[in-house]
């Protein structure tokens, strides 16, 4: 199988996890993931449903926005992908979604604090919030780059949550630990409220999973 059809299958897969997962509701949200071996990246479509897609609805992007394959309206959030892949080089694959805890978050414009470990290891630390801009626009991925510094997440304030990683799996996984995080975070508030890990137990348990976590052929694995 190459690179491409390769990369489209498992951006539909990715988005049937997400619809299954609740990390999301009808339609709404996108994922991304770079091809291998090229400047393109791979992209969900607009408006179409997660368990109706097939490979051929991905659409497949160079760097500055043009259509190389594909028939489909790309998703309407490609100037925030693009911004993020532009200044990241680390980061492969990008899913965002509209899950419940950390939509909340977003909306209250609360940031999620490095609190619990799993969170500061795959994401690197608290997770911030950034500055509001509508939707589609240009201005919501310079926003979002800079609240994402040294993160592989962000809230998107009063829209939803953004994950990153090296594949699409991390990426999902981003997703999943920092919608727990928010549930957490929510859940300790009514208890008195959250302490934080100090940024020297955040660094360190960062750089252990960036560097020895999981298995050699699934870094990131959980067990």
């Amino acid at each position: 199988m190459d690179h491409l059809l390769e990369t489209r299958n498992r951006v539909v897969e990715t988005g049937r996890k997400m619809l299954s997962t609740n990390l999301t509701v009808g339609t709404w949200g996108n994922i991304s993931c770079r091809v291998p071996g090229t400047d393109y990246i791979a992209i969900t479509p607009s408006g179409m449903s997660y368990d109706l897609l097939v490979p051929e609805d991905i659409v497949v992007l160079e760097m500055e926005g043009e259509i190389v394959s594909g028939t489909r309206k790309p998703s309407v959030e490609v100037p925030l992908h693009l911004a993020i892949y532009a200044a990241r080089a680390d980061i492969q694959a990008i899913v965002h979604t509209h899950s419940a805890y950390a939509t909340a978050m977003a909306v209250a414009r609360k940031e999620i604090p490095g609190s619990v470990e799993d969170l500061v290891q795959i994401v690197g630390g608290n997770v911030r919030v950034n500055e509001y801009a509508l939707p589609g626009t240009m201005q919501l991925g310079i926003n979002t780059v800079k609240a994402m510094e040294g993160r592989n997440a962000v809230l998107l304030a009063n829209h939803g949550m953004l994950g990153a990683g090296r594949n699409l799996e991390e990426a999902f996984r981003v997703c999943q630990v920092v919608e727990k995080s928010a549930q957490v975070t929510l859940l300790a508030q009514l208890m008195g409220g959250v302490v934080e890990l100090s940024q020297e137990d955040i660094h360190g348990m960062r750089s252990y999973y960036l560097q020895g976590y999981g298995q050699d052929q699934d870094n990131g694995q959980d067990g």
